[in-house]
């Protein structure tokens, strides 16, 4: 029976066969999206049963439980078809029955297993967790202190607390140059806002509008900071995330990805290495 389910595991033609059900899965899950209907259900179940017969072929060519569970993509699997079991009427609270569906909706993922790239940058993203952990520490360390700097010096008075000719020039700043979108908060009224604010101008969206916004308020002394301050801020702090601590992240990811490529290559020489044919040919000519 093991040796049955070991060969048909790594047939090819098995492995085709799964490749097509996640992709057939996948869109289903797809078309669910848009209402349920009985023939989808139906199918899903289907999917679901061969789902489960491959972890059981999986398991017993695995030889026993332990060996089954060193692989991360069998936890993975196993994982997936268990969810898809639990029946949505255990439970009453609207809020879980969402978190099952969209647990269930991860089914999705086990297309990334049918692919050795995409396996490979999976590994490799693994494997550079640790050095983006410390990139994001780096990172959250200058945001912060930027933020701080951004309340310090560009955060606009509350209009709740201000009367007079400064309500007025308020008032004016919103007319002329609203916060973007206009239901926003002041981009520097707090220290997360403004973390937020930082974090946007590093994804290039409207950043300069924040500074033109700024200079006007500038200009009407609702700020107490100079054009040039103002400049030399957002310029710097664009170049620094946009340009150095991204570019961080991604040779963190590039090392790891030469280190994975390199450890391949040497495995893929050891096994021609250790390959032993059984006839070589100067083995033959002794013979004959």
């Amino acid at each position: 029976m093991r040796d049955f389910c070991r060969r048909l595991a790594q047939a090819h033609w098995f492995e085709i066969f799964i490749v097509i059900v996640i992709v057939a899965n996948s869109v289903f899950i797809g078309i669910e999206t848009y209402g349920q209907h009985p023939t989808i259900e139906f199918i899903q179940t289907i999917i679901l049963g061969i789902f489960t017969f491959e972890i059981i072929v999986r398991m017993i060519a695995a030889g026993n439980f332990r060996d089954f569970f060193k692989s991360a993509w069998n936890n993975f699997d196993f994982f997936l078809v268990v969810i898809s079991y639990i029946p949505e009427s255990l439970f009453e609270n609207s809020s879980s029955v969402m978190v099952l569906r969209v647990l269930r909706v991860f089914r999705v993922l086990r297309l990334l297993r049918t692919s050795g790239e995409i396996k490979l940058i999976i590994s490799v993203l693994v494997k550079s967790f640790s050095a983006l952990f410390y990139n994001g520490i780096f990172f959250f360390i200058f945001m912060y202190l930027f933020a701080i700097m951004g309340v310090s010096l560009f955060r606009l008075p509350d209009p709740q607390t201000i009367s007079g000719d400064e309500l007025a020039r308020y008032e004016q700043l919103m007319r002329e140059a609203p916060h973007a979108p206009e239901i926003s908060p002041d981009p520097y009224g707090t220290l997360g806002e403004a973390m937020f604010t930082l974090f946007r101008a590093l994804t290039g969206e409207d950043w300069t509008d924040l500074r033109y916004n700024l200079v006007r308020a500038s200009q009407l002394g609702l700020v107490h900071v100079s054009t040039l301050a103002i400049t030399a801020f957002h310029v710097v702090w664009f170049i620094l995330s946009a340009f150095l601590l991204l570019n961080l992240v991604v040779g963190a990811i590039v090392n790891n990805y030469q280190i994975i490529m390199e450890q391949t290559r040497k495995k893929e020489e050891e096994a021609l290495r250790n390959y032993d044919p059984v006839l070589p040919d100067k083995d033959w000519n002794k013979v004959n």
